[in-house]
C-alpha cells in the first residue's frame, strides 16, 4: 500500500464501514438531507468508477467537476481516483468562454456537471478539445439546449456500475488537478501527485498531531480511535479549501456536513443540529454574515459543541474575531495560510492583526526568498515566501509559469508562492500581501491586505478591498471601495483617512474611497480585484 488518496480512503471504509461520513443538505431550510456511511459512500463511488472505466476512462485520464457542493462531489472525486483518473476542479461561475478555456487547457476527456449548467455546457463544448463523455447530475431546465453529446444522467451510470471495488493497482505516484486563479489571468492546474498532497496538503493524516509514517497506519489510527468530530466546509467544493477539509475529515475517520450554498442562518442551524466542531471558511465575508445572524435573528443558537473556526485564502479581521469570540465564547478562530500551490503551511500567532500584520511561526520547510536568487534574504528585508519538500510537480500546459515557480535548490524541491514577506529574529514570517496585488505609490510599496485589515477594524465598515488607481503626481494611489454596515452613520473620506491614521503609516492611508451596497467576491469568499480596481477607477458603478 502507498500514499494514494482512493487506497487510504478504501482502507479507512473497512476500518468503519458502519460510521457516517456524510452528511449532505441539498436545499437549506426544506429539509431535504442525504446521509451516507463509509460504505455507502465507497459503494456510490465505485459505481461511477466503474461507469467510467467502461467508457474508456482511465490512468491520467482528466475529468472536469462542473458541480455545486452535493454528494455528486465527492462521489465523482474519489470515483476519478479508483480508477487513476485525474480528478479537475470547475469553478461554476464561469461562462462559456472561460469554461471553454479551461476544457481544452485541461484537457478535459469527461465532465460530471450539475443539470442547470447545461446551456454553459452546451456552447463550450464545440471548443473543448478532446472532451468526449459527459455524465449529468439532475434534470436541466425545459428551455436548455442540449449539448453536442448526450450527456448520461448520473443514475443510469450509477445503476449500470458495480458497487464492488475491482480496481487495478495504485500508485503514490497518481495525480489530482487543482485548478486556481482567474482574477488576476487565466486560470492554472496545479499537479499534485497523491502522496505529495496527502502530506503537504492534508498534514499527513494529522495536520495538528504527528503525520502517519506509513499508509496502513492511518485506517488503523481510526479504527483504534472513536467518534464526535463533526467537519463543515462551508466554501464551494469546486475550491481547494473546501475539498482538502473534507479529505482530512476522512482521514481521521469523521463525519463531513455540506451545504449546496452558503446560507449563514441555516450554517447556524446545520451548527446547532449535527453538533459541529469545526467550521472551515474563508475571511470575514463569510464569518460577519454568521455573526450578523447569531446576534440578531438566530440569537441563541445552541454553538457550544464549536471548537474551531478556521479561514484560509482571506484573512479574519481582529474585529470580527472578537464579535464572534463573545457570541461563541471558547471557540478558538484560526488564520490559516496555504495556497492550492503549496498546501496548509501554518496559522497565525496570537499576536496578529492590523499593527503587527499576519505573522506565522514556520518550520523549516519554509523560507523567505529573494525571487531572483532563491536564496535567502536578510532578517528584516522583502522576499517572496518559498516552500520545500512535497511540493507541486508544476502548472498543467504551462512549462513557462512552472520554470517561474518550482525550481531545485540544495538537493530540495521548492514552490515559490506569491506572497512577499519579512523574517524577524526570532524566525516569525510575517506576510505582507500577494506581490501581484501591491500598490507602488510614490516608490513605498502597499498590501491591500493591511489598508483592508484596517479598515475593517471600523466598527461602521461591513467589507473592504483596496486597489491602486493612476494618479498624476504618485503614479498609483491607494483607494478603498467600502460596504458599509445596515443602518450605520454616514462616513465620509475624512473619517476612513481619521480612522486608518492611528494604524497605518502615512502614505498607507486611502486618498480615495468609493462607498457601495455590496463588496464582489468570489462564492468563496475571496477578493475580485479586478473589480475593485474598476469601481475605485470609476469604470464601473458601486
Amino acid at each position: 500500500m502507498e500514499y494514494n488518496l482512493a487506497d487510504l480512503f478504501e482502507s479507512i471504509v473497512d476500518a468503519v464501514p458502519d460510521r457516517e461520513a456524510l452528511v449532505y443538505v441539498d436545499h437549506p431550510g426544506t429539509g431535504a438531507e442525504r446521509r451516507l456511511t463509509y460504505a455507502e459512500l465507497d459503494r456510490a463511488a465505485n459505481r461511477l468508477a466503474h461507469h467510467l472505466r467502461d467508457r474508456g476512462i482511465g490512468p491520467g485520464h482528466h475529468v472536469g467537476l462542473h458541480l455545486y457542493n452535493g454528494v455528486e462531489y465527492l462521489q465523482a472525486v474519489y470515483a476519478c481516483l479508483k480508477i487513476r483518473a485525474v480528478p479537475v476542479n470547475v469553478n461554476y461561475r464561469y461562462v462559456e468562454e472561460e469554461l471553454a478555456y479551461l476544457y481544452r487547457d485541461a484537457d478535459l476527456v469527461a465532465l460530471v456537471f450539475d443539470a442547470e449548467f447545461t446551456a454553459r455546457v452546451a456552447t463550450a463544448l464545440p471548443r473543448a478539445g478532446r472532451l468526449r463523455h459527459l455524465v449529468r447530475v439532475g434534470a436541466p431546465p425545459s428551455d436548455a439546449p442540449e449539448p453536442g453529446i448526450r450527456p448520461v444522467p448520473l443514475a443510469e451510470a450509477e445503476a449500470a456500475g458495480s458497487p464492488d471495488r475491482g480496481f487495478a493497482p495504485r500508485s503514490a505516484d497518481d495525480q489530482i488537478v487543482i485548478y486556481t486563479g482567474g482574477t488576476t489571468g487565466m486560470p492554472k492546474g496545479v499537479m499534485w501527485r497523491h502522496e505529495d498532497i496527502f502530506l503537504s496538503g492534508m498534514g499527513g493524516g494529522a495536520p495538528t498531531g504527528e503525520p502517519v509514517k506509513r499508509p496502513q497506519e492511518l485506517a488503523e489510527r481510526v479504527a483504534a480511535g472513536g467518534e464526535g468530530l463533526v467537519f463543515f466546509p462551508t466554501p464551494p467544493l469546486m475550491h481547494g479549501t473546501s475539498t482538502l477539509t473534507a479529505f482530512i475529515a476522512f482521514h481521521y475517520g469523521q463525519k463531513v456536513v455540506i451545504h449546496r450554498k452558503f446560507v449563514p442562518e441555516e450554517v447556524l442551524r446545520t451548527i446547532e443540529r449535527e453538533k459541529v466542531t469545526c467550521v472551515s471558511l474563508v475571511g470575514d465575508a463569510m464569518l460577519r454574515p454568521l455573526v450578523d445572524a447569531l446576534a440578531g435573528p438566530l440569537r441563541g443558537t445552541d454553538c457550544s459543541s464549536l471548537f474551531s473556526v478556521s479561514s484560509s485564502g482571506a484573512i479574519l479581521s481582529e474585529t470580527v474575531r472578537a464579535q464572534f469570540g463573545a457570541l461563541a465564547p471558547g471557540t478558538m478562530l484560526l488564520n490559516n495560510f496555504g495556497s492550492s500551490e503549496s498546501g496548509f503551511n501554518g496559522t497565525a500567532t496570537e499576536d496578529s492583526g492590523p499593527d503587527k500584520g499576519f505573522r506565522l511561526r514556520v518550520d523549516t520547510r519554509i523560507a523567505v526568498v529573494d525571487p531572483a536568487g532563491r536564496e535567502p534574504v536578510a532578517v528584516g528585508e522583502v522576499g517572496r515566501i518559498a516552500l520545500r519538500g512535497h511540493v507541486p510537480l508544476g502548472y498543467y500546459n504551462d512549462p513557462e509559469k512552472t520554470a517561474e515557480t518550482f525550481f531545485e535548490a540544495h538537493g530540495d524541491r521548492w514552490v515559490l508562492l506569491g506572497d512577499m514577506a519579512t523574517v524577524d529574529e526570532e524566525g516569525i514570517v510575517t506576510v505582507l500581501g500577494r506581490g501581484s496585488q501591491c500598490i507602488n505609490s510614490g516608490g513605498e510599496k502597499v498590501y491591500p491586505e493591511e489598508v483592508e485589515q484596517a479598515l475593517k477594524s471600523h466598527p461602521d465598515v461591513y467589507d473592504a478591498l483596496v486597489a491602486g488607481v493612476p494618479d498624476e503626481r504618485w503614479g498609483t494611489r491607494v483607494a478603498a471601495v467600502v460596504q458599509l454596515r445596515p443602518e450605520a452613520p454616514p462616513l465620509d473620506l475624512a473619517g476612513v483617512q481619521a480612522h486608518c491614521r492611528s494604524r497605518l503609516a502615512g502614505y498607507k492611508i486611502p486618498r480615495a474611497v468609493v462607498f457601495t451596497d455590496h463588496i464582489q467576491r468570489s462564492p468563496s469568499g475571496k477578493a475580485d480585484y479586478r473589480w475593485a480596481k474598476a469601481v475605485a477607477s470609476g469604470d464601473r458603478e458601486a
